[in-house]
């Protein structure tokens, strides 16, 4: 009996292990362990490789072992440099294939990646996958960010009721495939609230909310979409990205870090994103407005891109070393921003991952060596270190005609550092070796990488002749780069997730099709910003209910097949501003000087080397304290520590995606940071000056700050609060004027003041709530 149970627990061992086996061998269907029927180098073998191999067998000759290249077809097929009679790769037969001996091999002195080398070693799910490739032929294919992108047709979907433009069919064919179905549109208040912080930035006012709700036509919604994009504040929502990407500050940086007045810039930037200006012409003047035929005066200020690098200002620098460092970083950032790949890894060798040399770096590099500037220029403190040379001044003139849309609120003299390349001659650029600033290697001239598309001979060799390539019809990444930033800015993640790394150890595209459908539309559309984001934000896709089941949680709990709403915390500038425009306090000018709004004291006296405009903190007064968070002053030494808190970049260096944290030091932002302790109280006076009920107070406060009417149940635990507080405070005269001592704005007289603090305490509960500061 003992022996006949021991033979049907094998049976079943066995059973089980040959289920688990034919898994393993077909893959699951619903999982990711799929094996697909036709293996992509692209997308199934190249990310393997590139993880565990590239690092000794890819294009960094200087790391390569054994004279093995896999990362390009010709050299992989090669006969082994140690051992001609074997190959790497024998398409058709993985047996005779090296990669495949060495990666499923359990003898540790074979087996690659070698245990030493602290790589994982390969999963049988990726060794499958290898084995599969070769047997289908080892096909090699360009990288995907490599080759220009195609329009394809739009996918067969089953629910042919859903979509309201081709994004959805993108989306829903994959949520398909993968057993999802998105979710009901969100109820209107949400929505309006989603759109109006991702179209401006801002949340809706009251008398948005009440004629949206209580329109009832067909278009209602597109009617509102045209209306947040008609507003000067879509300009400011739109450029604060911009300003990442272009690491704008008001300082210098480095140790003395002294003011700079490269405000006039940005103002420039807000007028381009609300005038419309075409993407390709918007990047054509950033990188080469100055060498324009008959280059326009704003059109030169938009240079200033360029220009907005740190710069040092202490004695004793090597003039050169620094000089180098700022074409380094322009030439870095060109390749963040614009192309989507880390050209810098290439500064001081041949990259390791991805095709680009050394050689094609200084390359490069070249295009913006000419400019007429020095490392080191000027003296700390006096009004000749706002801007460096090259500059344009700004007079009174041309802002009343010209430059109309700077916000100059004095008559001082106002300059900007911009681009201008020497008129004399061409700087020689030279393989830096080892990056060093004064080891020239081999010289060489303007060109671009290769593998992303050849620098065209016909050309002009300079920035003018570089904006010219990437808006070439067949550059692969100009116009997916941009499209996944900004679609990365309304949910939250890119289609391809690193938007900062479209190379090989960059993450795949979620939705390649719809990646590439969105980028030739968007080009062959006349790179139109603002119809690309009316296209987004219409979407049946953008326009889905974010609440989140079980079962989806569990199917796709990052949301990369989009079956639901974004949902996430909104960027520290936008907290300040939901804060100042719900209590009403916000100042809606546009542009002009940075602002110096409240900030504990003796942060930026810690911090300082005693010299300069910036050694003191002065905080402003009046209207200057309740500017949009995009105003506030940016000392790069010591960044506005609120906004910091936030995950606000320090703007060091170009910066194409924020991090986003959640920490404890945010709830005491929002608890005790004296702006929103001053719009608590603002907004509890406006709504106590109203002859209305307590309750309905309370509903007013609520629907402006989260932007939606309370449930019963909230609306209960708020109005028990406010009696409570209302009861505590009626004997407490002394703590009800220091709750309402906080913040300049005036305190109305003939209030009660314990009816304000109370309100003020229930208000500050409100803006607390976690939905206040989530786009949901």
């Amino acid at each position: 009996m003992q022996k006949r149970l021991y033979y049907i627990i094998g049976l079943f061992i066995a059973i089980a292990a040959l289920i688990y086996s034919c898994s393993w061998l077909e893959g699951d269907k619903n999982g990711e362990a799929e094996i697909p029927d036709e293996v992509s180098y692209n997308f199934d073998v190249r990310p393997i490789l590139s993880d565990r191999c590239f690092a000794c067998h890819g294009p960094d000759a200087n790391k390569r072992e054994a004279g093995l290249r896999l990362d390009i077809a010709e050299e992989a097929y090669k006969a082994l440099k140690d051992n001609p009679q074997a190959h790497a790769l024998v398409p058709g037969d993985p047996k005779l294939s090296e990669v495949y001996l060495r990666i499923s091999t359990n003898d540790s002195t074979q087996l690659m990646p070698p245990p030493a080398s602290n790589l994982k070693r390969l999963s049988d799910h990726e060794i499958a996958v290898i084995e599969k490739w070769i047997k289908q032929g080892a096909k090699y294919e360009k990288h995907w960010a490599f080759t220009p992108p195609k329009k394809a047709k739009l996918p067969e979907i089953d629910n042919t009721e859903w979509p309201r433009n081709e994004i959805d069919y993108f989306v829903l064919n994959l949520q398909e495939k993968k057993g999802l179905e998105p979710n009901p549109e969100a109820d209107k208040e949400r929505l309006l609230k989603r759109v109006s912080l991702d179209l401006t930035g801002l949340p809706p006012s009251l008398e948005l909310q009440n004629s949206f709700l209580t329109d009832n036509s067909a278009n209602a919604y597109e009617k509102v979409v045209d209306k947040l994009l008609g507003s000067k504040a879509y300009g400011e929502k739109m450029s604060l990205h911009w300003l990442d990407v272009a690491r704008y500050a008001d300082s210098h940086g480095y140790q003395d870090d002294n003011y700079r007045t490269q405000w006039p810039w940005r103002d420039w930037v807000i007028h381009a994103f609300n005038t419309n200006l075409s993407y390709d012409k918007f990047i054509t003047w950033q990188l080469a407005g100055d060498l324009m035929p008959n280059a326009t005066r704003e059109q030169l200020l938009a240079t200033g891109f360029n220009r907005n690098h740190k710069i040092t200002e202490e004695g004793g620098v090597i003039d050169e070393e620094y000089r180098v460092e700022y074409v380094t970083d322009r030439t870095n950032t060109f390749g963040k921003a614009l192309l989507g790949v880390t050209i810098e890894c290439a500064h001081c060798h041949d990259h390791k991952y991805d095709p680009f040399s050394q050689k094609e770096y200084y390359s490069l590099f070249s295009f913006f060596n000419n400019v007429k500037e020095v490392g080191m220029e000027s003296v700390v403190g006096g009004p000749e270190t706002f801007a460096k040379k090259p500059l344009m001044q700004i007079s009174n003139e041309e802002v009343k005609n010209v430059l109309t849309f700077i916000n100059k609120p004095d008559t001082s003299k106002l300059i900007v550092s911009v681009m201008g390349d020497n008129p004399d001659s061409v700087r020689k650029t030279y393989v830096l070796n080892r990056g060093v600033y004064d080891q020239h290697g081999e010289q060489v001239t303007a060109g671009t990488p290769a593998s992303i598309m050849p620098f065209n001979k016909k050309l002009p060799k300079n920035r003018l002749g570089l904006s010219m390539w990437l808006f070439d019809k067949n550059n692969p990444l100009t116009a997916r780069v941009f499209v996944n930033q900004l679609w990365q800015e309304i949910f939250g993640k890119g289609i391809v997730k690193t938007s900062g790394d479209f190379g090989m150890q960059g993450e795949l595209p979620s939705n390649p099709q719809l990646l590439d459908w969105l980028a030739v539309d968007f080009r062959e559309h006349g790179w139109n910003i603002k119809r690309l984001v009316k296209q987004i934000v219409t979407s049946a896709t953008y326009r889905q209910s974010a609440v989140v089941t079980k079962e989806k949680l569990a199917k796709d709990p990052d949301n990369v097949y989009l079956a639901r709403g974004p949902r996430f915390r909104i960027q520290a500038e936008f907290v300040r501003d939901m804060v100042l425009a719900s209590s009403g306090l916000l100042v809606k000018t546009i542009g002009g000087p940075s602002v110096k709004p409240y900030q504990p004291p003796g942060l930026w006296e810690a911090a300082t080397s005693g010299r300069g405009l910036l050694t003191d903190y002065v905080q402003d007064h009046g209207p200057k304290l309740y500017r949009r968070g995009m105003y506030t002053l940016i000392k790069r030494t010591v960044p506005p520590p609120g906004m910091g808190i936030f995950d606000a970049s320090n703007r060091d260096q170009c910066e194409v995606k924020r991090s986003t944290t959640n920490t404890p030091l945010q709830a005491l932002i929002m608890m005790n940071d004296p702006a929103v302790l001053e719009a608590s109280r603002v907004l509890a006076a406006k709504v106590l000056q109203e002859k209305t009920q307590t309750r309905d107070k309370l509903v007013k406060a609520f629907r402006m700050v989260v932007c939606r009417t309370p449930n019963d149940k909230e609306l209960k635990v708020l109005t028990d609060y406010y009696a409570a507080q209302l009861q505590a405070l009626k004997r407490n005269e002394a703590k009800c004027k220091e709750l309402l001592s906080v913040g300049e704005y005036p305190v109305p007289e003939k209030l009660n003041i314990a009816q304000l603090a109370a309100m003020m305490q229930a208000v500050n509960v409100i803006y607390n709530l976690e939905e206040t500061i989530t786009k949901t």
